[in-house]
């Protein structure tokens, strides 16, 4: 009767140590991106709300408010600071004379802001139009 010598079954001590930093330095890259991807969402969010606050403000402006020469600063959601300045904006043309015209051009611009502490420089949204008012005699 012959004995077949003993095969040896299952992964050495090393073979396991090796699998287990594989595993860990592999966690800890998809653990990287996922938090990168988060943030990301998360910065991508602040701007859309601060485009959408300074499309608010802007279509408001000329509306709600007067066109004339102004500067009103403000804070929404207690996290965006805006300003909206008006001022007026002078169109020159040689061919044309538009002072007879009973319309003055202002320029409008919109800028809103944050920022998460006092340790990051602020993120800022800015939006610019011209606006068209009829004249104030």
């Amino acid at each position: 009767m012959s004995r077949s010598p003993n095969k040896q079954r299952g992964f050495s001590l090393l073979e396991m140590l090796i699998s287990f930093s594989i595993l860990a330095v592999s966690l800890g890259i998809l653990l990287k991106i996922f938090s990168s991807g988060i943030t990301t969402a998360q910065v991508a969010d602040n701007y859309t709300t601060a485009a959408q606050i300074a499309s608010n403000l802007m279509a408001k402006t000329g509306v709600e408010t007067p066109l004339k020469i102004s500067e009103d600063i403000g804070l929404e959601n207690e996290f965006y600071h805006w300003r909206v300045r008006v001022n007026p904006q002078t169109f020159v043309s040689p061919e044309l004379d538009l002072r007879g015209l009973p319309i003055d051009l202002f320029n409008v611009n919109v800028q809103v802001w944050w920022g998460d502490d006092d340790k990051t420089d602020d993120r800022v949204l800015e939006l610019s139009t011209l606006k068209l008012a009829t004249k104030v005699e």
